[in-house]
């Protein structure tokens, strides 16, 4: 019994413990409910309170009578303790007031305002990468307006937001105000700009068909190399990884990947947080091929066999969605010079998943019949009318075409003269009626380029170049160039009509002035030129060029050496006796160039064909010509560039009197590597009193084939670094209408110059550098050899 009653006892304590607990809970509850009411603004007390005066406080620029509209209260109305809360949300809402209380006071209505207060001056601290004007026109904050502090944090965000563009990440900004007498603040925006997040590597997951350096080089972002400074296309900027998408989806498109897909590309930060790991998500599919390509047609006067016959597609190509639009396009143009208007041609894909194949029915139909009503242009301040007009086929009154309007948007955007330009179609007047928008935004279109250049030919130099290419907004490119080296100096003037008389013919127009001292010559030149030229398209991939070109040039003689002797052979002296000689001459040149309508993005072919006749006055005939082929593969999933070129040229002098070396081919390491400019073909080693020469004459006909095979090394990618090996074989020969006598000339016989050898192919900031370490396998004793050379650009 003791031990039940002690346990109950206990029990009894425990509950009593435990009431005692909840009711200090319950009082505590209490207290804070009631100090929560007690802290709430007193008008949420007032009950049914009546008013019949209004007295505002603290306000200074905002009138009485404007606070009181705010609250939207009127005297003698019962106002609730709810409808108080109201009116002072309202007040705070007009964006003036720091804070607001409305106190009933009696039958008067006290009103409590603290006015925000009004900018002084707006001021940026830290800023060096970007001006102050630029951050003025982003924010909305403005001297001698109300300051609002949500205005300016919103402000600071649009701030880092160009920042953020810029690839700066981790920029920070904040804004602060220095108070001022008069209820006045200055907003000072203190900007920590931080360094550029740069991309240290860009990965792929899911790609089988090509491999992760392959695919970098489709990407606009790259890694951080050791030119990055000048590159400035590694720092993740996310307006650039959205570009990239889009290219990734365009390169494995064009090459039948019909399921591709762009999964993620995520940004994954370093350690240090100064970098980033880009790795992009991607799913290729399977590659399509073309199957059976068909053409019908709803419409009675179209001859389909002449439809047709313009169908560049044939089965067991690899499928591209730019290879059908080429295709459609070629249809709609042919209907268009039939005169069939209204032609729609609608591609009709049929997906075969068993062989990997897509039939293409190009079905020709009648389109709606609606006609441009007119083309609307605004936005161009500086451009005529007429050069945007004239990038569409389509005028006012002919047959809407949506393609043909899509075209011409890209033409426009071409132009380079615009930093935007929509092109969009709006209802006309009638149903049957179209309204062209063309809204453009220009850009400066001025530049003064200023560089530096080496070569092993003419030494290191400097280059000065002046261009407008919308000159006085006619769409007209005016451009000065003075480029001086150690050995030649060059000064032009060049000027070029896109389209020419409102049609697809190109007028260019130069002149200038050529001064050369070469260190591979045994005498200077000097040399004035008037070229003007039409080009012209005559195909889907051919081009042609007519020319006229009338040049004075002359040789001159750098005297003679200290022991009296010249310092050039009779044959070079023979030709420097010759004086100024003026040459006027008409040419043209053929073009066929795949890459303008191509069919496979991993084949290229370019076809040149072109001959000069100088006769047409002028101190000297002749009839010039030269072709060149080349042809180039991509193979082993893209890595492996493989290329062919062949070229070759004849001279033919038709004059009373001797041509000059300066008018015959002269074969330098651009047309075969291995030797020095001039360093093959026929030359003079006379001996004269105790001089014995070695000059270069040139020759009349040469013959060159240069095969390359460019390659990865396997250095990170960041480096931009890739090998290549190369072999030619050419040669140059033949010495007509020549003066020789007393000479001793050698090398008229056209033998082979075979050489080989590899390159270093380097992509800088300052454009694609290339080392050639060579040897010629086959050459002749008088030929002038050259193990190295380095070239700052590129061919095809």
């Amino acid at each position: 019994m003791m031990a039940w009653g002690n346990a109950a006892g206990k029990s009894c304590g425990g509950r009593q413990k435990r009431s005692n607990i909840l009711m200090r809970q319950v009082s505590a509850l209490s207290i804070a409910v009631a100090v929560g009411f007690s802290a709430l603004p007193d008008v949420s007390m007032a009950q049914a309170f009546r008013f019949t005066d209004v007295r505002v406080e603290g306000n200074q620029r905002i009138q009485a009578s404007t606070i009181v509209a705010f609250t939207g209260l009127e005297r003698g109305q019962a106002i609730s303790g709810g409808q108080l809360n109201a009116a002072n949300q309202r007040i705070l809402d007009s964006g003036v007031f720091e804070s607001v209380e409305i106190v009933p006071n009696g039958n008067t209505l006290v009103i409590k305002v603290v006015e925000f207060p009004t900018i002084n001056r707006i001021g940026f601290e830290g800023n060096r990468r970007v001006k102050d004007d630029v951050l003025t026109e982003a924010i909305e904050s403005a001297p001698r307006r109300v300051f609002n502090p949500t205005i300016a944090e919103r402000d600071a965000n649009q701030i880092a937001e160009i920042y953020s563009a810029q690839g700066r990440l981790a920029s920070r900004v904040t804004p602060r105000i220095i108070r001022r007498d008069n209820n006045r603040v200055d907003l000072i925006f203190e900007i920590a700009e931080g360094d550029t997040t740069e991309v240290e590597r860009v990965s792929f997951v899911g790609n089988r068909a090509y491999s992760d350096r392959r695919l970098r080089r489709v990407l606009e972002t790259k890694q951080a190399g050791l030119l990055r400074d000048f590159i400035n296309k590694d720092t993740l900027i996310q307006d650039r990884i959205d570009f990239d998408r889009q290219l990734l989806s365009d390169f494995y498109l064009s090459r039948g990947y019909v399921d591709f897909r762009v999964n993620s590309a995520n940004a994954e930060l370093t350690e240090e947080r100064d970098g980033v790991f880009l790795v992009v998500d991607v799913t290729e599919g399977q590659q399509f091929s073309f199957g059976e390509i068909t053409l019908s047609s709803e419409l009675a006067e179209i001859d389909p066999d002449l439809y047709e016959s313009v169908l560049r597609i044939k089965p067991g190509m690899t499928y591209s969605p730019n290879v059908v639009d080429n295709a459609v396009t070629a249809l709609e143009r042919l209907g268009v010079r039939e005169g069939v208007d209204f032609l729609r041609v609608e591609p009709r894909l049929t997906r075969n998943d068993r062989d990997l194949s897509i039939d293409v029915e190009f079905a020709l139909v009648r389109g709606p019949r609606i006609f441009v009503e007119r083309i609307d242009i605004e936005g161009n301040a500086t451009t005529l009318d007429r050069v945007i007009r004239q990038r569409f086929r389509t005028v006012e009154g002919d047959p809407f075409n949506p393609r043909e309007i899509r075209e011409s948007a890209e033409r426009i955007r071409a132009l380079g003269f615009f930093s935007d330009a929509a092109v969009n179609v709006r209802d006309g007047s009638s149903e049957n009626q179209v309204i062209v928008d063309v809204d453009v935004e220009e850009q400066p279109t001025g530049s003064l380029n200023l560089g530096g250049s080496f070569s092993a030919e003419d030494g290191f130099g400097v280059a000065i170049g002046l261009s407008e290419d919308n000159f006085l907004g006619r769409g007209q490119r005016l451009s000065l160039n003075v480029a001086t080296t150690q050995e030649n100096e060059r000064y032009t003037i060049g000027f070029t009509e896109p389209l020419l008389l409102g049609r697809d013919l190109r007028f260019d127009l130069n002149l200038g002035l050529l001064n050369s001292d070469s260190s591979f010559s045994e005498f200077d030149t000097e040399r004035v030129f008037f070229s003007p030229a039409l080009t012209f398209s005559t195909g889907e991939n051919t081009r042609l060029q007519l020319r006229y070109s009338w040049e004075d040039d002359e040789m001159i003689s750098r005297g003679n050496n200290s022991a009296g002797d010249p310092l050039a052979g009779p044959v070079i002296l023979s030709e420097i006796a010759q004086g100024s000689q003026s040459t006027s001459s008409v040419g043209f040149t053929y073009t066929y160039d795949s890459r303008l309508n191509q069919l496979d993005p991993t084949r290229s072919f370019l076809f040149e064909i072109g001959a000069d006749y100088a006769g047409l006055g002028g101190d000297t005939e002749y009839l010039k010509t030269n072709a060149r082929f080349v042809a180039q593969r991509q193979v082993f999933n893209e890595e492996v560039t493989l290329r062919a070129t062949v070229e070759a040229g004849a001279f033919m002098f038709q004059g009373n009197g001797n041509s000059r070396t300066i008018d015959r081919f002269v074969l330098g390491p651009d047309l075969l590597r291995g030797f020095d400019p001039g360093g093959i073909g026929p030359r003079d080693q006379s001996t004269v009193g105790s001089t014995t020469f070695n000059d270069f004459l040139g020759g009349n006909y040469f013959a060159v084939a240069r095969f390359d095979a460019e390659f990865p090394l396997g250095l990170p990618d960041e480096l931009g670094i890739r090998g290549g090996l190369f072999y030619d074989v050419g040669t140059l020969f033949g010495l007509d209408n020549v003066d020789t006598a007393g000479a001793n000339v050698v090398g008229g016989g056209n033998s082979l110059r075979h050489v080989v050898g590899f390159s270093v192919l380097w992509t800088t900031g300052i454009g694609p550098l290339r080392f050639n370490f060579s040897r010629p396998l086959s050459s002749e004793d008088f030929d002038i050899e050259r193990n190295f050379d380095l070239t700052l650009q590129a061919r095809f």
